[in-house]
């Protein structure tokens, strides 16, 4: 079969490493793809959010099934559009993809449904949202309401904090239109977890847990980015917690979408916090986690191709979810200045390390390349260096071993990914 991919980072590059692993699979393409993605499938210039290209590619070359990595494509309605021009893809149409997309939407439907989250409150008013803060607990979490690439959250530990975040978010508008509403939200301490799950409208089946570690500088601090590393499992994620998540979080969420008329296909993200009051959801996102992907799907058994067809053909329910009794981490090169500002176009050098290494991997998240065919730098986040082992321990020593094979110029990452392992 012909599968195509939406999307240019290192979650489409794992992906498309999983897609070229099922015999089922005779061609890959992506759009647009990057240089590491290149080497499985065929890219093509053409953007996430150009539907109208998209489908008339996708009816060009035949394609048996699409899957959208992205959450603006998805969030701007990608999967309504092809289903309407009769093509089979993966993912929730724009009416469930708003469990991401609206942060708003995601809190009062947990307050509906009783499903465990941080007590808050919403936001159109910047002055009402200014006199909410004068009697509000410090610290407190400002949230712009639309998807803001993982940074429109802002930790205040002062009310003078609040209120600069309050111009950043609403008036500033530094997150665009995503700032227009803006949720605050009570502090929650606790360890976090993220889950991913395949979702069919129904049935729910709960891929391994996964902890992402969001501050660009050790010891968590520094601004927020998309993610500079992550590992899989969590030793915090026990049975225990698991059981409670099954009865009043994952199926829950599920079978609200159903009531709201919103029925979910694809995958859903719990960003979770475990708190002492127990689990507690601080967002939900509507498809793969990057860089959680990268360490999730290496570790998954099934052929992701018959999962997904399955979420599609509403026969999640055949599925038995299987992942290998292992661990992997990612430690993810930037480019030293990001997530602010950071230059691109510098060769990367050593790539060919990775060349028929089974328990190593290297997807790439900004890569592109040069005139010369050279592979360069395109992005903040450039590569994510991924290692399995029999243990978080082993994978963890590998993968930072490995992220010494790679070198280019004002190369940057964090040296401390998964050292909760060492407190577990």
């Amino acid at each position: 079969m012909k599968v195509f991919i939406i999307g240019s980072g290192g979650r489409e590059h794992a992906i498309a490493a999983s897609a070229a692993k099922s015999p089922r699979v005779d061609k890959l393409y992506c759009a647009p793809g990057n240089a590491g993605i290149a080497s499985l499938a065929e890219c093509v210039p053409i953007g996430a959010m150009e539907f109208d290209r998209l489908i008339a590619f996708a009816k060009e070359k035949e394609i048996d099934f699409t899957i959208i990595g992205m959450d603006d494509p998805l969030a701007g309605g990608i999967v309504d559009a092809f289903e309407a021009e009769g093509l089979k893809v993966f993912g929730p149409r724009k009416n469930a993809a708003i469990l991401e997309a609206s942060k708003a939407f995601s809190k009062d439907l947990m307050k509906k449904y009783g499903i465990p989250t941080a007590a808050y409150e919403n936001f159109t008013d910047p002055a009402e949202a200014l006199a909410y803060l004068e009697t509000a607990k410090f610290p407190i979490v400002l949230k712009a309401d639309g998807l803001a690439l993982g940074k429109g959250v802002l930790i205040c530990q002062t009310l003078e904090e609040a209120k600069d975040g309050v111009k950043t978010i609403m008036e500033d508008k530094k997150f665009g239109a995503a700032g227009n509403t803006m949720v605050i939200e009570e502090f929650m301490t606790g360890r976090e977890v993220s889950v991913l799950s395949f979702v069919d409208g129904k049935t729910i089946r709960i891929m391994s847990s996964a902890q992402d570690h969001k501050r660009a500088k050790d010891g968590d601090q520094g601004l927020n980015t998309g993610g500079m590393g992550t590992f899989s499992p969590s030793p915090f994620y026990t049975e225990k917690v698991d059981e409670f998540c099954r009865k009043y979080i994952y199926q829950p969420t599920v079978d609200a979408m159903v009531k709201e008329g919103r029925p979910f296909t694809g995958v859903i993200f719990f960003g979770l916090m475990l708190t002492e009051d127990g689990p507690k959801v601080l967002e939900y996102n509507a498809r793969f986690g990057d860089p959680e992907a990268q360490v999730v799907l290496p570790r998954m058994k099934n052929d992701i191709i018959d999962v997904m067809e399955a979420c599609v053909d509403g026969k999640l329910d055949t599925i038995d979810l299987q992942f290998e009794d292992n661990a992997a981490v990612c430690v993810v090169l930037a480019s030293e200045g990001y997530p602010v500002a950071y230059e691109k176009g510098f060769p990367i050098r050593g790539l060919e390390k990775f060349d028929g290494k089974e328990d190593y991997f290297c997807f790439h998240a900004g890569s592109a390349f040069n005139g010369d065919g050279q592979i360069v730098t395109n992005g903040g986040r450039v590569l994510g260096v991924t290692a399995t082992g029999k243990d978080l321990k082993e994978a963890r020593a590998k993968a930072y071993e490995a992220a010494e094979w790679v070198d280019f110029d004002h190369k940057y990452m964090r040296h401390d990914i998964g050292k909760a392992i060492d407190e577990a």
